[in-house]
């Protein structure tokens, strides 16, 4: 290449990501290290899917696969969230998208215009800000009450003038799941505001408070004004597969069609075909799933409950736990100090300003990956106090 060649400068939608992006990217854990920072399961996709991909492969499912999703998922899909709504899907209301993450793009990159304001909670999942950030929008972050719930006199003010409100439920990091109260609160505010919504459910299957879980599928409130996004990864651990949907209105749907469709194509056809039979036969192996998690949840809660200078609000969902700490380091740099002591976590400013004093833990580790982990955290905690 010449000498004399241009100097490259990325486009300005990057430059705004690089200028406001709360991502951290950690080296990668190795050695000796405990890693409680992970964001997936660490369980082996079921055995049924990994055959029912393998199957659709020696069939001939290796060609493109219709742009909003194969006809046996799309229908697998519509039966799901009709069931969840009490509503029929029409066709044109569902779209197949490569994970949550495009998902999440195709929703938001289809609704935002430059400047428009889109409330956040905070803290909340780093990429709704990237995405927000990258349409040219302005990020309006909402925090959070100190037991990590919503403050739902502040939501209605920050609502004031916003085209969309994206949240998460159950929350990560927070492990919050929001009560029937709150969401219905929300369907009221966001038609008082006429405020659209997108809702992240990836983790609607691991809650663990005892109390049924509120699906904004399930408030009619919600209903032609919402992008619900789900994803195959948390419950069924198929995060390296890639797949998940969209559902909501047909228009609102074609719109972030256009976007996945442009920036990512349709999803893979044989990994279609093994979701749907993650959907349809293995709801014995996401119950599986879920009764260990409820165990090292409890091992993690009650270890955590134990280290002096931390405060944990009990995480009712997901498989996180967020605790507080007392000492004066910002968290970014608490997570390095933890390394050298061989545990990886995330620092809780990555989700937010409210999130920093905080770390995020992941049970979705080995117990024995928990016991050591939290040994190593308490200390390093001690040593540094």
């Amino acid at each position: 290449m010449s000498s004399l060649a241009k100097k490259f400068t990325a486009s300005e939608a990057v430059l705004r990501i690089e200028r406001t992006s709360l991502r951290v990217q950690q080296p990668a854990s190795s050695g000796d290290m405990v890693s409680l920072a992970m964001g997936e399961p660490d369980f082996d996709t079921p055995p049924r899917i990994v055959q029912a991909a393998a199957d659709a492969l020696k069939n001939g499912f290796t060609h493109y696969a219709p742009l909003l999703g194969d006809k046996l998922l799309c229908e697998a899909l519509a039966e799901e969230v009709s069931a969840q709504s009490g509503y029929p899907v029409k066709p044109g209301e569902v779209l197949v998208t490569h994970g949550g993450t495009a998902g999440l793009a195709a929703a938001i990159l289809s609704m935002v215009n430059p400047g428009d304001r889109v409330v956040i909670p905070d803290p909340t999942y780093s990429l709704y800000a990237d995405l927000v950030n990258m349409a040219g929008g302005i990020c309006v972050p909402m925090p959070c009450k100190a037991d990590l719930h919503w403050d739902l006199e502040l939501l209605d003010h920050c609502l004031e003038g916003a085209k969309l409100f994206v949240f998460c439920n159950p929350g990560n990091p927070t492990g919050i799941v929001h009560t029937r109260e709150e969401i219905e609160t929300l369907g009221r505010l966001v038609n008082q505001h006429d405020t659209l919504v997108i809702a992240d459910e990836a983790y609607s299957d691991l809650v663990f408070n005892g109390k049924p879980f509120t699906s904004v599928l399930q408030v009619p409130a919600f209903r032609g004004r919402t992008l619900f996004c789900q994803t195959f990864s948390k419950s069924y651990a198929m995060t390296g597969w890639r797949v998940g949907y969209l559902a909501g209105p047909a228009d609102m749907i074609a719109a972030a069609a256009r976007v996945h469709n442009s920036v990512n194509g349709s999803v893979n056809t044989a990994v279609q075909r093994a979701a749907v039979v993650a959907l349809k036969e293995c709801k014995d192996d996401v119950k599986r799933m879920y009764d260990v998690y409820r165990e090292r949840r409890i091992l993690m809660m009650e270890g955590l409950q134990a280290i002096p200078g931390l405060k944990l609000n009990e995480p009712e969902g997901a498989f996180y736990c967020f605790p507080s700490y007392s000492l004066p380091i910002p968290a970014i740099d608490m997570v390095a100090l933890l390394r050298e002591q061989g545990i990886a976590v995330r620092p809780g400013s990555e989700f937010g300003a409210a999130g920093e004093g905080h770390l995020r833990l992941s049970y979705a580790a080995s117990k024995e990956a928990i016991a050591e982990g939290v040994k190593r955290l308490k200390r390093g905690l001690a040593s540094l106090g």
